[in-house]
């Protein structure tokens, strides 16, 4: 079997993460699994992809994601394989036209990876999206709550779509080191408190409720801010406004998550929306307390294991955080319910499920 992802780059994101932790194990299987990026730009994920050297990886260039003429790029390369698995907007849209104007009767497979965006809010492009999904054989629903949004959205046989959970390494991250909380620098000493999120700094995120939240807890707890984005320039200055910069650190695009997630105390993600966070499993299967926003998409993976809190508010997130580090029995309760949830999403058992899915297309 010949697989081609297809993504738009890189660059930092759950579903690109997903891939460069994933194409190394299909591999291991036996699958010659390449991937394709309409923005080839050596992110990160990218270099760290390049030397597991698994799989051949085909760049567009280094342009806008968001330039048509990557349909008749991609035209070339879809003869080459049994099955083209998509990921994210806009390369949803330019496999599909290049599917259509080659009259190529390959296979296409799309990850739903969110259970909002901004053309399910508009008629005519919610129109276009019928039109576009439908040259797809099945959509990957990476969470119940994506698929239900996802068939409101879109109007296909019921059998096109699959709901298959998006997964991380449990056992790699629980078994992790750590690093000595002085090894960071940053003025961060081992008597300290470490809260950390990991995330990309955009609208979806909500990285300003947990710096709010600094505000309401002891000058000892410390908040590592883990990511890149448009927005983070902004959260620079509130941190700035809000007397905050000796204790909230932004510290970019790591390589090293898994072990500051195991040298952190807690572990948050606050945000809007979501379509299954790998970030939220790597908390929940971090060894550390996991707290996450009552937001679409992470009640279903955190409720009842985690601990959440209403989006926003940032009074609640420094009560729930001030009740684990100070009831040691409460901290450890909520440690074991966040790993025995984050063991029902092992990458294994997500690969295991992509390759019957690809097997009964072929």
């Amino acid at each position: 079997m010949r697989i081609l992802q297809v993504i738009n780059s890189l660059g930092t994101g759950g579903a690109e993460k997903l891939l460069l932790d994933s194409i190394p194990l299909y591999h291991e299987k036996g699958l010659q699994m390449d991937i394709l990026l309409l923005n080839g730009k050596e992110y990160p994920f990218l270099k760290k992809l390049y030397e597991t050297n698994t799989c051949d990886i085909i760049s567009l260039g280094e342009g806008s994601v968001y330039n048509p003429f990557h349909i008749f790029k991609i035209i070339k390369h879809l003869k080459k394989y049994d099955i083209v698995h998509v990921h994210l907007f806009p390369a949803l849209y330019w496999v599909a036209f290049a599917r259509m104007f080659s009259f190529s009767k390959i296979k296409l497979v799309y990850t739903e990876h969110c259970t909002t965006n901004r053309r399910m809010q508009n008629f005519f492009l919610k129109m276009l999206d019928n039109f576009i999904y439908s040259f797809y054989h099945k959509i990957i629903c990476i969470s119940y709550e994506v698929e239900i949004e996802i068939k409101k959205h879109v109007s296909m046989h019921p059998n096109a779509f699959v709901l298959i959970n998006s997964g991380v390494n449990v056992t790699k991250i629980f078994n992790e080191t750590k690093y000595n909380k002085s090894e960071l620098g940053l003025n961060i000493n081992e008597n300290d408190r470490i809260i950390i999120q990991v995330s990309r700094f955009q609208v979806q995120k909500d990285q300003p409720t947990l710096i709010k939240a600094m505000k309401h807890l002891p000058d000892n707890v410390k908040l590592l801010l883990i990511g890149e984005g448009e927005l983070k320039q902004q959260n620079i200055e509130l941190a700035k406004e809000l007397l905050l910069t000796d204790r909230v650190h932004f510290l970019g695009v790591r390589m090293d998550v898994s072990k500051l997630l195991k040298t952190a105390d807690i572990v948050v993600l606050s945000t809007h929306f979501e379509g299954l966070s790998l970030s939220s499993i790597e908390g929940l299967a971090s060894g550390k307390p996991f707290l996450a926003s009552e937001a679409p998409g992470l009640i279903e993976i955190v409720n009842n294991a985690g601990i959440m809190f209403p989006i926003g508010d940032d009074v609640e997130l420094a009560n729930q955080i001030k009740k684990l580090l100070e009831d040691k029995d409460y901290y450890d309760a909520t440690v074991n319910k966040c790993l025995t949830r984050a063991k029902e999403y092992d990458i294994n058992t997500m690969v295991e499920k992509h390759i019957d899915l690809y097997e009964s297309l072929i």
